[in-house]
Formats: C-alpha cells, structure tokens, sequence
C-alpha cells in the first residue's frame, strides 16, 4: 500500500490538522481587522471539514502503520458526529468570545478545541494502546486549559485544577493498567492482545483500573466528583464542549476496547458496567433533584445521560453500537439547546443561572423557553421528539441481550428524570415572577446553533432513514 493509500484512509485527522494549523496561523498574522471575521473563517473551515467526512470515502475496514492505527466507516460517523458538535460550540461560543476581556484569547480558543477534537479521533482510531493513550491524553491536557479560560471569573480556575488533577489520577490508573495488560500478553496491539487474554485475578485488575480512566473521561459514577463543580466553574461554552463531545468520544472508545480487545472477560466487564449503569443513573438522577445552579443540574442530567449510553455498550453488539451512535447524535442536539439556551441568557443577564432565575422567563423571552422546553422534552425521552427513540433503541439493544433487569431499573429511573426536568419548564412556564430576566434579542450565531439543534430535536426522531444511515456503516469495529 502506497502513502496516498495511507494517508486516505486518515483524511479526517490529516484534514483537522489541516485546520487547526491555519488557525493557529490565522491568530498569529491577523490584524484588528482580520479578528472580526476570526469566527466565520474558522466556521467555515470547520463546515468545509464536515462536508468533506460526513460519510466515508473507503467501505471496509483497514489496518494502516503495522496496525497502530484502524479505519472503519463507523469510526468515521462517530468522528463527524463530533466535529458536528464542535462546530455548534463555536456558534455559541461567538458573543462570549467576543467580550472585551476574552477577545484577545479567540484564537487560543479555537486551537485548544481543535486540538481536543484531534486527540479524541486518534483515541477512536487507535489499534495499540500506546496511540490510545496518547490520544486521550492530546485531548484531556488542552480540555484542561479549556475549563480554566476564563481564569479571572466563576471559579474557572478551581475547576481546571479539579479536572487536571482528576484526569492526572484517572490517567495513571489507566496506564498502570495497561502495563499488566502488557506484562501478561507481551503485546499492546488489539488484535494481538486478545489471543493472551485469559481472565486472570491480575487481568481482572488490570481492566477496572483502564476502566477507571475511562469513566472518569465518561463521568460514571463512582468517578463522577469532579462533574458538578467543574461544570459550574468552566465558562458555559466549554461546558457544553465537556459533557457532549468528550463524553461521546470516550463512550465509543469504551465500547470498541471491551469488544474488540476484552472479549474473552465479556462476562467479568458486563458484570461490571451492570453495576456502574445502575449506580449512575440512580445516584445522577436523585443528586439532580436538589440541583438549583442549572449548570449543576445538567451536571447530573449528563451523567445520568452517560449511565443510558452504557446500557448500548453492555449489549456488546453492532446493534448496540448503532444505537449508541444515534443516541450520542441526539443527545448532542439536545444537551447543547439546553446549554445554548443557558449560555445566552448568561451572556445577557448579568450571569444568571439559577433556577429560580428562570421564573417567568416564557413572559420575557419565549422563544428561549421553548427551545428549552423542547431541549428537556427530548433529554428526559418524552414522544415524539428524537430522545424518545434514542431511548428506545439503546433500550432495545440491551433488552436483546437478557439484561431484562437492568433496563426495567433504567425505565424507572427515566420517570424519576421525568419529575426533575419538569422542574425547569415549572419555573419557565408557571412560576411566577415580579422581575423576571428582561427581554433582549441574542446574536444571529446563537440563533443559527439554536435553530439547528431544534431542528435535529424534531426532524431526527421521525427521519428513520438517520438509523438506518448509521447501521448500514455499522457492520465493523
């Protein structure tokens, strides 16, 4: 095979690469007045990029650099899923952006998220774990620097020094494992290490601490603490980043190593995703209630959100793994309304997030409280809107394997997050309020990320062609 052949199969980090660096450069060698469109380049870069990956160019699966690094077309769904979810980022994060006290900081913006997105791809792709860690590590370093942006304000900096520390503990635990995995299959190929893989106590060991990482980057729970205050503390923008894009990339990942690479220890890691899906979802659902800071609230919602991500993972199956894609899809589109809806309100209110701030909004800004509502609709898989069908298929892939139990918990803890998401359209819709958040129009890029996060919310629960799309390139791992 030929380096064009090679690098072919690698366009969409090459292409991404592609677009950080000009980034990069764009910052160094742009004028006062060249920053003013800072924004529509990088959009329009990132755009030109998505239409470029949206579907694979290659149909089967290959093995490029001795087989350090795997392609396959559902890897290339996942990827472009997430770039989708970078680009909505961006459009929200305009008017934060161009604030005076972070408009010189607009290009470290971008290339830091850039960066992140670039690390998750090679974690997706990877086929040796030393590529798997790197991978996860060029995408925790910057998120870091992410979460601390803004430095100055709203506990920015106790959050990233929460989440470094968090990662840095959650990172050793995952390579302190892999080196057993090493030491007892001499290898650290996937294809390779599965043949030495033999169930062993130190095997065993060495999989709950790769876990651990993992969980910690998914926000499951017992390895959730760190969620809550880091979300309350990041600036909103990369808030919304944190609990959809990286959370999507870790889960994927998760499930490709347990398949592909634990197969032989099925039974032991099911075992242990029972009880880590029970845990999250209860333990997330019963903290959300007691939740007034809303960015605290869909802290919880989020992890709770990971626990039903893991019951597509559990069922171990290509149609879990199309389920799980879909369900990243529409989570995506839904967690960043909720958390477009709140980062403009921020932006335009003085930094209100409370929930008691949102008293009345519907009087003040409907159009806001209906973007809300149809958000919270979908998260908690209310019909007809689109998180009642991701719902149902991660339901129906892990029912098909005889976890009949689990998902009857997972349906129960669905009508407990029912009563705290009514909570938030309660306070839009009914509770009043002598002076609620006043009128104000928000800026066309926050409109346009709104508008097409509504639209998935609506359009992809019906459009089965999007399923069936994503099962048709969903036939390897």
């Amino acid at each position: 095979m030929d380096y064009s052949a090679i690098f072919s199969y690698m366009y969409t980090e090459i292409a991404l690469v592609g677009v950080t660096a000009v980034a990069l450069i764009y910052d160094l060698i742009a004028g006062k007045c060249g920053r003013r469109a800072f924004h529509g380049v990088i959009c329009a870069l990132l755009l030109l990029f998505i239409a470029g990956t949206v579907w694979p160019y290659h149909g089967e699966t290959a093995r490029i650099f001795g087989g350090m690094y795997i392609y396959s077309p559902s890897y290339v769904i996942i990827k472009s899923i997430l770039a989708i979810g970078t680009l909505l980022v961006f459009l929200q994060a305009d008017s934060w952006l161009r604030k005076e006290d972070t408009e010189f900081k607009r290009g470290e913006f971008y290339v830091l998220t850039l960066s992140t997105l670039l690390g998750m791809d090679f974690m997706i792709s990877a086929g040796h774990f030393m590529m798997f860690f790197i991978g996860l590590e060029l995408a925790s370093v910057p998120m870091a620097c992410l979460v601390a942006f803004d430095k100055y304000k709203h506990n920015s900096a106790e959050a990233g020094a929460k989440y470094i520390l968090s990662a840095l503990f959650a990172s050793g635990l995952m390579l302190y494992g892999i080196s057993f995995f090493y030491g007892t299959t001499g290898t650290l190929y996937f294809d390779d290490m599965t043949s030495g893989i033999n169930g062993s106590a130190l095997q065993i060991l060495a999989m709950v601490f790769f876990f651990t990482g993992l969980g910690f980057k998914i926000s499951l729970v017992p390895f959730h603490l760190w969620t809550a205050d880091t979300y309350e503390g990041a600036p909103t923008a990369v808030t919304s980043y944190l609990s959809v894009v990286s959370k999507a990339a870790a889960a994927f990942a998760l499930m490709v190593v347990l398949i592909k690479v634990f197969a032989p220890m099925t039974e032991y890691w099911q075992m242990l995703l029972y009880i880590v899906t029970v845990l999250s979802i209860t333990v997330a659902n019963l903290f959300a209630i007691r939740q007034k800071n809303l960015k605290r609230f869909l802290a919880f919602s989020s992890i709770s959100q990971a626990g039903y991500i893991m019951l597509a993972v559990i069922s171990g199956t290509p149609y879990g793994m199309t389920s799980l894609i879909y369900y990243v899809l529409v989570y995506m589109v839904a967690n960043m309304a909720a958390f477009g809806v709140i980062s403009v309100i921020e932006q335009n209110s003085g930094g209100k997030v409370g929930m008691d701030d949102y008293n009345g909004l519907y009087r003040t800004n409907p159009k806001l409280a209906i973007v809300m509502m149809l958000a919270v609709f979908s998260l908690a898989g209310i019909p007809p809107f689109a998180g009642f069908f991701s719902k149902f298929f991660i339901f129906a892939a892990a029912f098909e394997q005889g976890f009949h139990v689990l998902v009857f918990i997972a349906l129960i803890n669905t009508i407990i997050s029912l009563y705290y998401y009514m909570l938030v359209v309660k306070a839009m819709f009914i509770n009043p309020n002598d002076s609620p958040i006043a009128s104000f129009r928000s800026d066309n890029s926050t409109r346009l990320s709104l508008l097409l996060c509504l639209a998935g919310i609506l359009v992809l629960g019906i459009a089965s062609s999007v399923f069936d799309g994503i099962n048709l390139y969903s036939f390897g791992l």
